[in-house]
């Protein structure tokens, strides 16, 4: 990376702690961001066994406020947000008139009429015009950028619970998973979320940026007892992806259909129009012509991003996301191809100009047990 580059990147509050502890640091959608600390695998396993601290304040937050933006929120996401209570999130997509992804994301619900969308960091703009161009003419909606006004701290795995609740007063035993609070946490105003991209149980926490360092100090110190570790995105990525949890310019993206990636889930049918409502119709009735799945590798190799699915010798798809992972200890992946493939079906894949057998599997690889 050339100089210039690399000073065009921009920074995290947590930027100079990440080099201090001796981070790998990559471009990752415009900012320098840790790819690992102690190495992917130690850090996989440790928010699998223990606990694990991740920086993901370069993700974006949008609010969307006014007396009708309930109205607005239906009308740009595919999920049903007049069914979240103040206090609760959920899973949603931001979706083209074709119903394909703008961008994946989360709705918090503030208050009655305010609500806190986070979307993905390369997006941030690009989402931020989309909404204010489709919630235009609703009614009383505004939307404002506040990406800079928040700082975000994940603690993720099973003992993400007992390293953060001596250092605030919310109970965090009566959160239910994926509702927030208001309170402090090593004496900071904090938002803490019961959410995540690990597949594990754990917390995010929006704080103002100046104050970040404090808290991730304060959860680092908290967390000695856990031989917490802190995380990169390496770890991050291969976490997900044990728990399929799809990834934006991965997994989907404005070519792949909310259904065709397996997430009808995220579709309300019922709460009335919303942008795409009319092609997933028409894609359900008619069926999908692909769909996401899951594979493990057969022979000794490791599947990438972008490597072609070959079945019955001719080309059928292409590889998403895959890796070698570090807890499974198995090579595992996700690919589109035909709906028409059996759910238990061999297929090749092409690596390096060699072809290699994998089998799908149910999705998703890693389900975290249940207390």
């Amino acid at each position: 990376m050339s100089q210039v580059e690399s000073s065009a990147l921009r920074q995290t509050p947590l930027h100079a702690r990440h080099v201090a502890l001796g981070a790998r640091m990559v471009p990752f959608g415009g900012w320098d961001m840790p790819v690992e600390y102690s190495g992917i695998s130690d850090e996989h396993l440790a928010v699998r066994t223990r606990a694990g601290l991740f920086d993901v304040s370069h993700m974006g937050e949008i609010e969307v406020a006014g007396r009708d933006a309930l109205a607005g929120i239906q009308r740009i996401t595919s999920n049903d947000a007049s069914k979240l209570k103040v206090g609760q999130a959920h899973y949603s997509g931001l979706t083209t008139e074709q119903g394909t992804f703008v961008d994946d994301l989360l709705v918090y619900r503030l208050a009655d009429s305010h609500f806190l969308l986070v979307v993905n960091a390369s997006n941030i703009e690009k989402d931020f015009s989309w909404i204010v161009a489709r919630t235009t003419g609703v009614g009383d909606v505004v939307a404002v950028n506040t990406s800079n006004r928040y700082a975000l701290i994940a603690i993720q795995g099973p003992a993400a619970r007992d390293v953060l609740q001596p250092l605030t007063g919310v109970d965090l035993a009566g959160m239910k998973y994926y509702w927030f609070a208001t309170g402090e946490v090593a004496s900071v105003r904090a938002t803490i979320s019961r959410t995540g991209y690990t597949g594990e149980d754990g917390f995010e926490i929006f704080v103002a940026p100046a104050y970040a360092a404090r808290v991730w100090d304060a959860l680092l110190e908290a967390g000695k007892s856990a031989d917490i570790r802190p995380c990169g995105l390496g770890a991050r990525d291969t976490l997900r992806l044990e728990a399929a949890m799809r990834l934006y310019g991965n997994d989907i993206d404005d070519t792949t259909t909310v259904l065709e990636a397996d997430l009808e889930w995220i579709v309300s049918w019922t709460k009335g129009d919303f942008v795409g409502r009319s092609a997933l119709e028409a894609q359900k009735q008619a069926g999908v012509p692909r769909k996401i799945v899951g594979f493990e590798m057969m022979d000794r190799a490791i599947a990438r991003h972008g490597y072609p699915v070959i079945i019955g010798g001719e080309p059928a798809g292409v590889v998403t996301s895959g890796t070698q992972t570090p807890f499974l200890k198995k090579a595992i992946g996700m690919a589109y191809v035909p709906a028409s493939v059996p759910g238990n079906a061999t297929i090749d894949i092409e690596i390096r100009n060699r072809r290699a057998a994998a089998r799908l599997v149910p999705l998703p690889f890693y389900k975290r047990p249940r207390k």
